[in-house]
């Protein structure tokens, strides 16, 4: 029966020996004889998330539109338009999932035509079972590495600040534990959470937390920030691109988006999205599908959204500079981060927390955090946040001492005071040490260019 759609309601069975990750996929069956489409579903049903079947190149055409995929296995002589024919019409207009060819003709010239357009695998008719299982483990383990090579290509390109804290909310104050308590009540939920706060205040790691106490937890988290990528990328970063589509599109690639396909997509600074990307973010949020550049297809994705800005949207809207509509839509839940100067009792248990952590990475010893330095934490206003203790603790580590007046205005310090160009021009070159010599791996663990090093050392030396 041609266009069948068959999901399993119940978890399906976990197949170990095939990898972690064949409950969960979703697979289109594109073959014209029903006999093997039969058995492809009976053997997969059991082992898959979602099983679809299309008897011919149209009707796989129409399952692209309506589903996502994570792969496609396709027969290549059918009426009509072969499966060849028909992968190169999809790969143009916009189809990323991995494709396994059924064919019995395995000669040179088709395996070569194949790969050219993207066939990532082939199983040669007659084959067994285990054959295509292990077929489509291969393009799913694939698949999950790609994007997250992707995603943590993204993430170092992002500024070092965006980076340094990851653990769960820490601290016992009524305030945090409120934002704890929310949290845990709303992410099992599909709905999508607008978090709100001061700049420094925790949101990556709220939305963290949201993501990992969600469904979704097993899939990947895609964080964005959207200030930190150059408005003439951030279409395509975000929604893809398909082959030509501009100058330097070499290829096809997802966009962070699709990237972020059955888990969680976080968008930072939501507040500085240009005008133009707002309404087509509005649009993928409402119609739950992506259109990537230069495509004439919009791609269906299933992905939990988390937003978060440290400007006041609602002012925003009012005065035209961010779409009304966006605010009303992605302001369903909204969950405050509290400053870190309503946090006070929460200062002292964050600052060990940073010592032991910034001394362990940097093989530097822990300074101690005497009586007077806890009452000088537990007293200063925090306008940075948690950002601001966090730097205050790495440049006692490098140091060796507390000094006060890190925290204070440094208009009129004397000539024996440690500037800020003293502290970085310490760190760059302990960093340096550490990765011996190489300045490639160094300009990597301190989140800056290579450029950027060798013109510091250049001033140094000068």
């Amino acid at each position: 029966m041609s266009g069948e759609t068959h999901r399993e309601d119940a978890e399906p069975p976990v197949a170990p020996e095939f990898g972690p990750w064949l409950a969960q996929a979703s697979i289109l069956i594109v073959d014209d004889e029903p006999g093997i489409r039969n058995f492809l579903v009976k053997m997969l049903r059991p082992r898959c998330k979602l099983i679809c079947e299309a008897a011919d190149a149209r009707e796989a055409s129409r399952k692209l539109d309506e589903q996502h995929f994570d792969v496609v296995i396709l027969d290549n002589v059918m009426p009509g338009k072969t499966g060849l024919d028909w992968l190169a019409e999809q790969r143009a207009i916009g189809f990323f999932a991995d494709v396994i060819l059924m064919t019995a003709y395995a000669d040179l010239d088709t395996a070569i035509g194949a790969l050219r357009i993207g066939v990532i695998d082939f199983v040669i008719k007659p084959f067994r079972s285990n054959q295509l299982l292990n077929a489509i483990a291969r393009c799913l383990d694939r698949a999950r590495l790609e994007r997250e090579n992707y995603v943590l290509r993204h993430e170092r390109q992002l500024p070092s600040r965006q980076l340094y804290l990851r653990d769960k909310l820490l601290g016992t104050s009524p305030a945090i534990d409120q934002v704890r308590k929310t949290i845990a009540r709303v992410a099992p939920l599909p709905t999508s959470i607008l978090l709100t706060g001061e700049s420094g205040t925790g949101k990556e790691v709220a939305a963290r937390s949201i993501h990992s106490l969600s469904n979704r937890a097993d899939k990947l988290f895609v964080p964005v920030n959207c200030a930190a990528i150059p408005a003439d990328m951030l279409e395509s970063e975000l929604f893809g691109h398909v082959k030509g589509a501009f100058t330097g599109a070499g290829k096809a690639r997802e966009g962070l988006f699709m990237s972020a396909e059955g888990g969680t997509l976080f968008l930072d600074e939501i507040g500085e999205l240009p005008f133009h990307i707002q309404s087509k973010l509005l649009r993928a949020l409402e119609e739950r599908k992506v259109r990537p550049v230069g495509s004439e297809r919009e791609i269906p994705v299933d992905a939990r959204f988390v937003f978060a800005t440290n400007v006041d949207l609602e002012a925003g809207a009012a005065a035209g500079s961010f779409r009304a509509d966006l605010y009303y839509r992605i302001n369903i839940m909204q969950i405050h981060l509290p400053a870190l100067r309503e946090r006070e009792q929460d200062v002292l248990e964050l600052a060990e927390l940073f010592m032991r952590e910034i001394s362990g990475s940097l093989g530097m010893p822990a300074i101690a955090i005497d009586g007077g330095m806890r009452a000088f934490l537990s007293r200063y206003d925090w306008p940075g946040n948690i950002r601001e203790l966090r730097n205050l603790i790495e440049r006692t580590v490098i140091l060796g001492e507390f000094r006060e007046d890190h925290l204070k205005p440094r208009a009129h310090l004397g000539t024996d005071s440690v500037t800020l160009a003293d502290v970085e021009r310490r760190h760059i070159l302990f960093v340096l040490h550490e990765a011996g010599g190489d300045r490639e791996e160094a300009a990597r663990r301190l989140g800056i260019s290579r450029k950027t090093i060798d013109r510091k050392c250049a001033s140094w030396q000068s």
